[in-house]
C-alpha cells in the first residue's frame, strides 16, 4: 500500500479572489523530496491561486476576510489574502 505526505503550498495573494496575482509564498515538503527555505526563488510557483488549484492543489484555508480600522487603511501589517493549499504525494 502507498504511503502518502503531505505537501503545503502557502500563497499570499493580491486579493482575496484565487485568480489574482501571487505576491508571496512557502512550500513545505513532507515528503522529503524538496528543501524549501524564504527566497529561495525570484519567481512564485504560480502565477494565480487558481493556477495552482488546475495543477492539483486543494485548499485547505481562506483568508478571513478582515475590514481595516478607519484610520489605519494604509499602514503595514501581516499579509491579508492567505490561502493554505495542500497535495497528497506517494514516498
Amino acid at each position: 500500500m502507498a504511503q502518502l505526505r503531505q505537501k503545503v503550498l502557502v500563497l499570499y495573494l493580491a486579493s482575496s479572489a484565487l485568480d489574482d496575482q501571487v505576491r508571496s509564498w512557502a512550500v513545505y515538503d513532507g515528503t522529503g523530496k524538496e528543501a524549501h527555505t524564504t527566497g529561495d526563488d525570484n519567481e512564485p510557483p504560480y502565477k494565480t491561486g487558481l493556477d495552482a488549484l488546475k495543477d492539483g492543489w486543494r485548499v485547505i484555508q481562506f483568508p478571513q476576510l478582515i475590514p481595516p480600522y478607519p484610520g489605519l487603511e494604509f499602514t503595514t501589517s501581516f499579509q491579508r489574502h492567505e490561502f493554505i493549499l495542500e497535495k497528497l504525494e506517494e514516498v
